[in-house]
């Protein structure tokens, strides 16, 4: 039997707030996403004036992330024609994303949940991203 640890709602409004804060402070709002360690929703804000085609976008970032255990920046690269993870991005219905903005958020080693945000540019995302998984702990 397995004994896991998840994120819980309380850490996932702290990383929402975090995110949150660091999108108001660029001046860009956000669509917020925190999953559990299996990629599945816990919380969510789009803030006002985030974009509706970032909704599902910020969640399955955070699904990405936590699947594949590292940020979504790194399929980027590699999904490139002729690379190793080519077409990765239509796998899984589409929920891969290979461009930045989603986090996996680790306790003790272990992926415990992750974050994805979306609406502005890829590093934009990613900043507000890293915002929002630093308020985890």
């Amino acid at each position: 039997m397995l004994t896991l640890q998840r994120l819980d709602i309380d850490d996932a409004y702290r990383m929402i707030a975090g995110a949150r804060a660091k999108a108001v402070e660029i001046g860009v709002p956000m669509c917020i996403a925190v999953t559990d360690e299996s990629g599945n929703l816990i919380a969510f804000e789009r803030m006002d004036g985030g974009k509706i085609t970032s909704i599902q976008l910020a969640i399955d970032k955070s699904f990405t992330a936590c699947g594949i255990r590292k940020g979504t920046d790194a399929l980027g690269a590699v999904n490139q024609p002729g690379e190793p993870a080519h077409g990765i991005s239509s796998t899984l219905g589409g929920r891969m994303v290979t461009v930045a903005g989603g986090l996996p958020v680790f306790h003790q080693g272990e992926v415990v949940g992750g974050i994805g945000v979306s609406s502005g540019s890829p590093a934009q995302d990613h900043v507000v991203a890293q915002a929002g998984a630093e308020a985890s702990t």
